[in-house]
């Protein structure tokens, strides 16, 4: 069985096509070569001008875990309105938010596989999973369909870690702690959330700079950082540390993000949510945009990559593991409400519902700031669409955002509506660059996928994984990209002018780098004495992930 997808403008930049006009044929899930002559055809789709990517990649979006499900309880007054709306349609539409989510920015596991293939995305990746939580992560991702998932677990706050640091342990038995990290947790890659600022919160520290000490442990941020990404590259894994710096929100925080930078000395490290990290303190309300000066930095060091986390105005709930600056930002929740939590010796939380409103000075700016990043740094390979989802805004709307990249004219329009002291703060309107679809493609699929190491999917190469969208080109680039023509998972249409028309399980990827087993004998002693589980039930089995054959493991190697 051959199906051919004729006469598409193909744009895959891991080939170097641009809107080239080329066939793709899918044979048993992945693309195949031109068949032979004789062979026969059992379904052709006439792509005539119509525009074709790789599936897109969200490399980072909070998808899973027990901070999601906070979120989605956090907001039962929207949950009701959001009801009665679907109550008062003529026709409800297919897979809208069932009544166990709070509203639009938090969907349940099941309907965040839906929205996200009805645009296209056939892979999402959940940034910050607790290794302690990591069981629950899982079984949320196992019940979100259509997509391939996969996770960063969170080290660096955790007091086993924190002791290694305290006690000098060599970098060899680090690297053996975080392999088998990797392979507990199930997980693709490392995160770390505030290095260190987590942990020195339940110290009662209330800030923690890149280079002070935790008090209690007596080791800095960088040195968390430094020992984490030779971790990462020691091993072979192929995404960067990612890494949430420290100062998160803080006006002023873009040198430490700049000093952080350095941290790796020269190693791959993957700057995440750079947009609220980007903050000067000039001008009268000491609240400015250090854009320019963040994309300088990336486009100097080679060995950095980052996301965005672009904030778009609406109601949201931001939630992350950072609680020490989530506990400090709770008194601008809105509604007027929060949740701050630890997490046993592994990590903490913090929840709160937030509005961005286009005419207050900070969020207006942080709006200019993201799109100040996006459109100043200058390699593609090497910054990516996200919104953070949810905390700057929820994933539906990267159609959205598309057009602000794309459409300079409609950027400038929205730009004009911003609270006046914001506007005079920005040079947005200055930045003439607009993204081209083949810059697009890259951001969203070829770049994710070699940034994660997912070497089958985000081209559409020959034997490639067969995880394909179709657009019809249009000027609103949000109408565009916001609804494909087609969409196929593994080679199969599951998506037919914007709706699921089939249900399918994607694969969890997972990095499994090789580790001295002996690394079980101090932590099985560990466990024993301060954890509420043992090791053996902390891992995460294959065949949990399995889940009577709904799900796979896909190994991913640099």
């Amino acid at each position: 069985m051959i199906t051919l997808l004729k006469n598409g403008r193909l744009y895959d930049p891991a080939h170097n096509k641009n809107g080239v006009v080329e066939d793709i044929y899918i044979h048993q899930g992945r693309i195949a070569p031109k068949p032979l002559d004789n062979t026969k055809i059992s379904q052709t789709y006439d792509l005539t001008g119509k525009v074709v990517m790789a599936g897109a990649i969200d490399m980072h979006s909070h998808i899973g875990g027990g901070k999601v499900n906070i979120a989605r309880m956090m907001l039962p007054e929207y949950q009701q309105k959001q009801m009665q709306e679907i109550k008062n349609l003529s026709e409800p539409e297919a897979h809208i938010c069932t009544p166990y989510c709070s509203h639009h920015a938090t969907p349940t596991a099941t309907d965040t596989g839906f929205r996200y293939i009805e645009m296209g995305y056939t892979a999402a990746f959940e940034p910050a999973i607790s290794p302690i939580n990591a069981r629950q992560a899982h079984l949320e991702m196992g019940d979100t369909p259509m997509i391939d998932k996969g996770g960063y677990a969170m080290l660096g706050n955790d007091d086993y870690f924190l002791r290694m640091l305290t006690a000098k342990k060599d970098q060899k038995a680090i690297n053996d702690y975080v392999a088998w990290i990797l392979h507990a947790t199930q997980t693709i890659g490392i995160k770390v959330v505030n290095p260190g600022g987590i942990s020195a919160f339940k110290f009662n520290q209330r800030r923690l700079n890149l280079d002070e000490n935790h008090q209690h442990y007596q080791v800095s941020p960088r040195e968390v950082l430094q020992s984490l990404s030779r971790a990462v590259h020691e091993l072979g894994i192929a995404k960067p540390l990612h890494v949430h710096c420290n100062n998160l929100g803080a006006a002023g925080n873009f040198q430490t993000t700049l000093d952080t930078m350095t941290a790796s000395n020269g190693l791959p490290m993957h700057l995440t949510h750079i947009q609220f990290h980007s903050y000067g303190t000039e001008g009268d309300k000491k609240f400015s945009s250090a854009a320019a000066q963040i994309a300088e930095a990336i486009n100097k060091n080679k060995n950095i990559t980052a996301d965005v986390g672009q904030i778009l105005f609406n109601q949201t709930v931001t939630a992350s593991g950072d609680s020490m600056m989530q506990h400090l930002n709770a008194k601008h929740a809105n509604p007027k409400k929060s949740v701050i939590m630890d997490i046993e010796c592994d990590a903490g939380c913090g929840v709160l519902p937030f509005k961005y409103r286009d005419q207050n000075y900070v969020n207006a700016l942080q709006w200019a700031i993201g799109l100040e990043i996006f459109l100043s740094v200058e390699d593609p390979w090497r910054i990516f669409l996200t919104t953070d989802h949810p905390n700057g805004a929820p994933f539906t709307s990267y159609p959205h955002l598309i057009r602000l990249l794309m459409d300079k004219s409609f950027r400038n329009e929205a730009f004009a509506k911003l609270n006046l002291d914001a506007q005079s703060m920005s040079n947005l309107t200055s930045l003439d660059r607009e993204y081209s679809l083949y810059d697009i493609a890259i951001m969203t699929r070829a770049g994710a996928s070699k940034l994660i190491g997912m070497n089958e999917r985000g081209h559409l190469g020959v034997g490639a994984n067969a995880d394909i969208t179709v657009y019809t080109d249009q000027a609103d680039r949000e109408a565009m990209f916001a609804k494909p023509n087609y969409v196929f998972k593994n080679g199969e249409l599951v998506v037919k002018d914007g709706t699921v028309v089939k249900v399918v399980w994607g694969a969890t990827h997972t990095a499994k780098p090789n580790f001295d087993i002996s690394v079980e004998k101090e932590l099985k002693q560990y466990f024993d004495r301060y954890q509420t589980i043992s090791m053996d039930n902390f891992k995460i089995s294959d065949a949990e992930i399995f889940d009577d054959g709904r799900g796979s493991v896909v190994v991913n190697e640099n």
